[in-house]
């Protein structure tokens, strides 16, 4: 079991104390460190001076598990990291809600978002399912379609408002205020499900208590995948709700009516407030260190052990 693995075998084992580490781990001034940093700070976990609890052995930790790989043991691309996610994802969804005047501008920031969503996702996954050169040849091919697909169904309100020249008001407001919903939440879950669908399709490595490794279940490697796409839908449908919220009642207000220019940058500010405190809170939804009961596992994977709850890697 690698270091970040048993880091969270120790730690975050409730919601609040998960959300306090994500709101530590997300620090943005951490993707300055250097990868020799970061093998430096690894080293030090590996010596007996981990089990020292000071503000060096604290740090180490925390540039390992925002940084490092659980399941490769590899330094994530700085762009992919969990702590680049929000200054790198603000601009893109306030950019992809904007009423677009055209059909082009929706579908490039829509395109923008989806492929780094993707590459995100990708690099947050169990390894584990595609290590032994289990990859398969179609799996680009899917991530190239998903993202393609999320990019005209992201675009769909924009798409429906242009093609069908919808002049009503009341329809125009569907399309962008109440539309973008229920498709950022589904688009959300179905890049994760596409783009992870290897865990699925081959299994996921699980461990017992000790943290030794009992085998590959597909169950565990499904109800990782589940467990991510939840979290994601959570965070991007309510990112597209909250907002929308907000404007309706602020219409209300008659400051809000005398100066209808407020309702803009009202409604930018405020994605970008709900994202922001939205990433951790979604991070935190489930462990990382995933627990799954023995009789949920394969038949034969559970005369390999006597432990009644085995644990896997959730992936981000």
């Amino acid at each position: 079991m690698d270091l970040n693995l048993e880091y969270w075998q120790n730690n975050g084992k409730s919601f609040l104390s998960r959300l306090r580490i994500w709101f530590n781990l997300l620090d943005p001034s951490s993707l300055l460190a250097s990868d020799a940093e970061i093998e430096k700070a690894r080293c030090l976990l590996r010596s007996e001076e981990k089990q020292q609890k000071n503000e060096k052995i604290h740090n180490a930790w925390t540039l390992s598990v925002s940084s490092v790989h659980a399941d490769s043991g590899a330094v994530i691309s700085p762009v992919f990291r969990p702590q680049a996610f929000l200054p790198i994802s603000v601009p893109l969804v306030v950019a992809s809600f904007l009423p677009h005047k055209g059909v082009r501008p929706a579908l490039f920031w829509h395109f923008i978002l989806q492929s780094y969503c993707a590459g995100f996702n990708h690099a947050s996954r169990n390894t584990t399912a595609t290590q032994g050169n289990k990859t398969s040849a179609k799996q680009p091919l899917l991530i190239v379609g998903a993202v393609s697909y999320s990019t005209v169904v992201g675009a769909l309100p924009q798409i429906v408002i242009q093609r069908m020249r919808v002049s009503s008001t009341v329809a125009q407001a569907f399309c962008r205020s109440v539309l973008p919903i229920p498709l950022s939440a589904i688009l959300a879950a179905f890049s994760v499900m596409v783009v992870r669908s290897e865990e699925s399709e081959n299994g996921i490595q699980i461990f017992d208590s000790n943290g030794n490794s009992v085998g590959v279940s597909k169950k565990a490697g499904s109800k990782a995948v589940k467990e991510t796409a939840i979290s994601r839908a959570t965070l991007f449908g309510t990112t597209a709700t909250v907002p929308t919220l907000l404007l309706y009642f602020l219409r209300r207000a008659k400051f809000v009516q005398r100066n209808l220019m407020i309702a803009a940058p009202v409604r930018h500010i405020s994605t970008a407030i709900v994202l922001g405190l939205m990433i951790p809170v979604s991070f935190s939804l489930f462990p990382q260190l995933g627990k799954i009961e023995k009789q949920q596992v394969e038949k034969e994977l559970q005369a390999l052990t006597d432990d009644q709850q085995l644990f896997y890697h959730r992936g981000l």
